[in-house]
C-alpha cells in the first residue's frame, strides 16, 4: 500500500491518471482513493466528481477496457466517503496526512 510523504507525489499520480501514464494494472483502489482525494481537496465534490468520471473514462478508453467497467454508483459512493473522510479530518491535519488516511481506512 502506498504511503505518500508529498504533496507533489500525489499530484504525479493526478497528472500519471490523466495523462494514462500510469499502466492499468498499477491503477488500483488506493491509487482511485489518492486520486479522489486530491480531486476533492483541490476542486470540491461536485467538480470532483465531474474529473473523477471523465479521467476514468478516458483512462479506460486509453487501455482498451471496456466502458462497462465503469459504475456511478462505485464513483459517487467513493467520492461522497472520501470528501465525508476529508473533512472529518479538519483543517489542521496535512493534506498528505489526510490523503494517507483515506488510503489507509478505506482500501
Amino acid at each position: 500500500m502506498s504511503h505518500y510523504t508529498s504533496e507533489d507525489e500525489i499530484e504525479t499520480l493526478v497528472r500519471d491518471f490523466e495523462s494514462c501514464k500510469i499502466d492499468k494494472t498499477q491503477f488500483r483502489h488506493p491509487q482511485h482513493l489518492a486520486v479522489a482525494a486530491w480531486y476533492v481537496q483541490t476542486l470540491g465534490r461536485e467538480a470532483a466528481l465531474e474529473r473523477m468520471r471523465s479521467g476514468l473514462f478516458r483512462f479506460l478508453d486509453h487501455h482498451g477496457v471496456d466502458r462497462k467497467k465503469y459504475n456511478e454508483t462505485v464513483t459517487v459512493f467513493w467520492i461522497d466517503q472520501v470528501a465525508d473522510k476529508l473533512i472529518a479530518m479538519g483543517d489542521d491535519v496535512s493534506f498528505v496526512d489526510k490523503c494517507n488516511e483515506v488510503v489507509k481506512s478505506m482500501s
